[in-house]
């Protein structure tokens, strides 16, 4: 009954306390608020539309047009390019997979994403599985993204227990104006590889929808890497009045994946069958002087993997076959209020219920017909918290927030952050924070498979920043530099059990990071505009696929019908093992071009590595040599 209570009693204060603010807020000055124009908006880091330059923390953002002019399916190998500290994992042309040997983990600052320590939202809403507790990376392509907002730094404050390294927020696309536009995007090349999407439009009124489907397939660079997926996203809007909106949008995505393992030990009959969906319903307000948002989600996943064998080993095919559902929904309340001049304070209130069950069916063998469970278990979250915002003067920001946050198994967590924002002459920025990060054990870690422990501890780090910026030449040339360091401990590790043989899962990992993260971009006139950046981390605790250098420079070239981009990125210091250490590093030349040949249909072609790189992100999976794909886009 509580389940029910809690979240409907929040609901009716909430409706209470917004028609109560909007009835004292004169209609004037809502408007005037309402259009103002900010120098660069983001939701990330805050609940409601904020200049990015009030924040204390560091918000990168990857915009439409730069999502576009990368020709990807997925948005990880863009992300990886355009923000410093983030790496992803990769091991083939296309497609992450899952289970043993899977790539698409996300690390930011040493913090991987594949242990459940950086989130994924798509708009707001959390998108990690709720057994295994990681995103599944093949679900996140470009056609659902009008750009991607990534915090770097723990954002537990406002987004809970897996936001502890920080998040990556996929803002979905929508249309500005009245009218319907459909978009084909397709294309083929290496290793038989096929891309297509198509995306359609609307708006009329009050009324917005954008629907799109994607298909990829490719026969991998090694034999049995074969991965196809099937994918789906619709959203739909509608503006009650001026200042409410409704929506409700569903993402999912099925793929089919081959896992030939590691080169010294080839599998067979590695095959994965997975699929992932999403679904919510919202609604919004903004008043201007207050706005806030409440949304219902549900995310809920269907994994079948076969594991295969190695005949080199004398293994023999397996009798069974590995099953989980898992799901996760939630309750997602905020209302961002100006108490006084200059202030902006936001109340929220999250619950979550996540976790399935796994079990392995057995299709031959003495077994034969019948089941196993491994884990049928849910967990549940409630959480308040405040986020604090004051302006003080022209010069200077003072950000604070603070959440209270109770799991049903752990109990409850403080996590707090602070931070100041300088305005500087000259359109500079000095920006200085320090925020506390968590993350509770998920399921895998404490009930399924040795090295399993129940009795695991969260997660806790601190993270302490400080960040230069500035915008010169009329705003034509920008650039940042941040330093951070990282202080974690009770970190997860598998290690030899203390009290009995094998070994186990304990909180005895601890972080010790320290880093310099630089961004510059330059636009040197219409046609021609350069980008890089640069991050070096050290880790007194090395892990893997976290480099120590990563650098990229990019140049971008538009005029007329063409549309050309190139970039270079370095990768040094690389780990793909810790135990025994095993370092990379690489170089790759990526070019991109696309030409309009009608005001309806654009050509367009894209090589990558072009500098036919040897070298491995994965231990063991050799990435592709020199790929080259091209195809069209069409416009109606």
């Amino acid at each position: 009954m509580a389940r029910i209570v809690i979240p409907m009693v929040c609901l009716l204060l909430w409706a209470a306390a917004t028609t109560v603010w909007a009835q004292d807020t004169p209609h004037d000055t809502l408007m005037t608020n309402r259009n103002h124009t900010l120098e660069e908006v983001v939701v990330t880091g805050t609940r409601n539309e904020t200049d990015i330059r009030h924040l204390s923390q560091t918000v990168s953002v990857v915009n439409r047009t730069t999502i576009e002019r990368s020709l990807q399916p997925s948005l990880l190998p863009v992300l990886t390019e355009q923000v410093p500290g983030l790496f992803t994992t990769s091991r083939s042309v296309m497609g992450y997979g899952v289970s043993n040997g899977a790539a698409g983990g996300i690390s930011l600052r040493g913090l991987s994403g594949g242990n459940a320590r950086m989130m994924v939202l798509i708009d707001g809403h959390p998108q990690y599985a709720g057994i295994f507790g990681h995103p599944i990376s093949d679900a996140y392509q470009t056609l659902l993204a009008d750009r991607v907002e990534v915090l770097r730094g723990p954002a537990s404050v406002l987004y809970g227990s897996n936001a502890m390294g920080g998040v990556i927020n996929i803002v979905t696309r929508k249309m500005q104006e009245d009218g319907i536009r459909t978009d084909l995007h397709a294309g083929y090349g290496s290793y038989n590889t096929l891309e297509t999407e198509l995306t359609n439009r609307i708006r009329k009124g009050r009324f917005s929808s954008v629907i799109s489907g994607s298909y990829n397939r490719t026969d991998g660079h090694r034999d049995n890497m074969e991965f196809e997926q099937y994918g789906g996203y619709a959203k739909l809007g509608y503006e009650v009045s001026t200042y409410w909106n409704a929506y409700a949008d569903v993402n999912v995505t099925h793929f089919n994946a081959t896992y030939p393992g590691p080169v010294s030990a080839p599998l067979l009959e590695g095959d994965q069958r997975i699929t992932r969906g999403m679904a919510s319903l919202g609604v919004a307000n903004d008043y201007g002087l207050t706005s806030g948002a409440l949304s219902f989600f549900y995310n809920w996943g269907d994994h079948w993997i076969n594991d295969g064998y190695t005949p080199s080993a004398g293994e023999l095919p397996q009798d069974g076959r590995f099953n989980s559902f898992d799901d996760m929904m939630g309750i997602s309340l905020y209302q961002s209020v100006q108490l006084f001049k200059g202030n902006r304070t936001t109340f929220g209130f999250d619950w979550f219920r996540y976790g399935g069950e796994a079990w392995t069916e057995y299709v031959k063998g003495e077994n034969a017909g019948t089941r196993e469970d491994i884990v049928n278990k849910h967990e549940n979250e409630v959480a308040g918290y405040v986020d604090f915002r004051q302006d003080i003067g022209s010069w200077l920001t003072f950000n604070a927030g603070l959440r209270i946050d109770h799991h049903s198994r752990v109990g409850t967590e403080w996590v707090p952050q602070a931070g100041l924002a300088f305005h500087l002459p000259h359109d500079a920025e000095f920006k200085v924070s320090t925020s506390k990060g968590f993350r509770y054990p998920i399921l895998r870690e404490m009930y399924m498979f040795p090295p399993q422990n129940p009795n695991l501890k969260p997660e806790s780090m601190w993270n302490y920043e400080i960040a230069f910026s500035q915008k010169l030449m009329d705003g034509r040339l920008s650039y940042g530099v941040n330093l951070f360091y990282i202080d974690g401990k009770n970190l997860i590790m598998t290690l030899p059990n203390p009290n009995g043989s094998g070994r186990i899962n304990l909180n005895s990992g601890k972080i010790d990071n320290t880093g310099v993260e630089v961004q510059t971009a330059y636009r040197i006139n219409q046609a021609w505009s350069v980008n890089g950046n640069y991050s070096f981390l050290h880790m007194e605790n090395p892990v893997v696929a976290a480099p120590e250098h990563k650098l990229y420079a990019g140049a971008n070239f538009m005029q007329g019908r063409w549309n050309l981009s190139t970039g270079v990125q370095y990768i040094a210091g690389l780990y793909t093992s810790t135990d025994p250490a095993v370092t990379e590093s690489f170089v790759l030349w990526n070019l991109r071009a696309s030409f309009r040949a009608a005001r309806w249909l654009d050509i367009w072609a894209r090589g990558e590595n072009l500098l036919a790189q040897k070298y491995e992100i994965n231990a063991g999976y050799p990435m592709p040599r020199a790929t080259v794909m091209a195809g069209i886009n069409i416009k109606f």
